[in-house]
């Protein structure tokens, strides 16, 4: 059982659980020892990070704990049990620009020479992962889950960006938790469209980004504005079940997550990253056109789509633009080879209208 606070902790030992059974994310035991007192089942508890005093960690360790110890170098918590709020991964970004928040820091870190082969760095970034995994699973459990696509230029303030976004504010209002790779163009349109909690403020907010149209121009500018379009996008506040969320990955240093979220699963492995984002579609994926990293998603939404049972109820996959998938990039004359004959064959669809994208999508 995963643990990430004191007083989750304390509950589940007064519930009966043996501290045996536990994995203690990111704790601050400090003037908590108490906890620990005449516990003889100390042996195989894990306790990944977090802080001790009162020699506590030596203790534990002793008594048959496994204790992970924190991590300062590292510029992310890998020990977190939640998911990004977009402002810490942007933490610095007024002060000291891009570069100093711990999103650029955390790219720098898995690329680093130093790091990117040291085995102690590869646990860390795993069980960091590992714990977005588990807290991704906690945010869309019981949800109805729609994936959107789409290739990360497009510009802010074309009508293409807006339609895209138009998208995700009707999926959000008609129940659907609207997911994307987290990153600029098509995946920011569809998350600030979700996010927006009515009409207006969905138009303020597009007139507002429209100002710094692409984040290669002035990376900081791009971030700023979006976090005053968060504002108009929500003027009532929104107090309901999350209506957008990203999962960007590190992997990819040139696309900053947009802010346009109501949380971030930031992945340091793009194939875990990838794999979170389309299995949690359960209710669909829309692909908007794109190249090479849409193409890689389509198909890998493709594959156990192929190898359905007879009989199993399928997502739908829907491509968007028939021209672009079918002349530009030519992926559904693919999916309709691999689709003939198979369970898959009624649920992959190419459309032009993003309505009727909804519609096949919808809750």
């Amino acid at each position: 059982m995963d643990i990430e606070s004191i007083a989750a902790l304390r509950a589940a030992l007064a519930d009966g659980a043996s501290l045996s059974h536990l994995r203690l994310q990111g704790l601050d035991l400090r003037g908590h020892k108490d906890i620990f007192d005449g516990r003889t089942d100390i042996e195989g508890l894990v306790v990944l990070g977090g802080q001790f005093g009162e020699g506590l960690g030596r203790w534990l360790v002793r008594a048959g704990a496994i204790v992970f110890p924190p991590a300062p170098h590292a510029p992310v918590d890998p020990y977190r049990g939640s998911l990004y709020e977009a402002r810490e991964l942007y933490a610095q970004l007024d002060e000291a620009g891009y570069n100093a928040t711990p999103d650029a820091l955390a790219y720098v870190w898995m690329h680093d020479p130093e790091h990117a082969h040291d085995t102690y760095a590869a646990v860390l970034r795993a069980i960091h992962d590992a714990a977005m995994d588990d807290a991704l699973d906690d945010v869309i459990d019981g949800r109805a889950v729609v994936g959107v696509m789409g290739a990360h230029q497009w510009r802010r303030g074309t009508a293409q960006f807006a339609s895209a976004a138009a998208l995700g504010h009707r999926l959000a209002q008609h129940g659907a938790l609207v997911v994307t790779g987290g990153g600029p163009g098509a995946m920011e349109a569809a998350n600030l469209g979700a996010y927006a909690t009515d009409a207006a403020g969905l138009e303020a907010a597009l007139t507002c980004v429209s100002a710094v149209p692409c984040y290669t121009t002035d990376l900081r500018a791009w971030a700023r504005c979006a976090f005053e379009a968060t504002q108009l996008a929500r003027p009532h506040g929104w107090e309901g079940p999350a209506r957008s969320v990203g999962i960007p990955t590190w992997f990819y240093g040139h696309e900053p997550p947009n802010v346009f979220c109501d949380a971030i699963a930031k992945f340091f492995s793009n194939a875990l990253r990838e794999d979170g984002l389309l299995a949690g579609a359960r209710n669909g994926v829309i692909a908007l056109p794109g190249a090479a990293g849409t193409v890689q998603e389509i198909f890998q939404t493709v594959t156990p789509l192929f190898y359905a049972l007879p009989g199993a109820v399928l997502p739908p996959l829907v491509l968007v633009g028939a021209h672009h998938w079918t002349v530009d990039v030519p992926v559904w004359p693919a999916v309709q080879a691999l689709a003939r004959g198979r369970e898959m064959a009624g649920a992959v669809h190419l459309v032009d209208d993003l309505d009727e994208a909804a519609a096949i999508v919808m809750p």
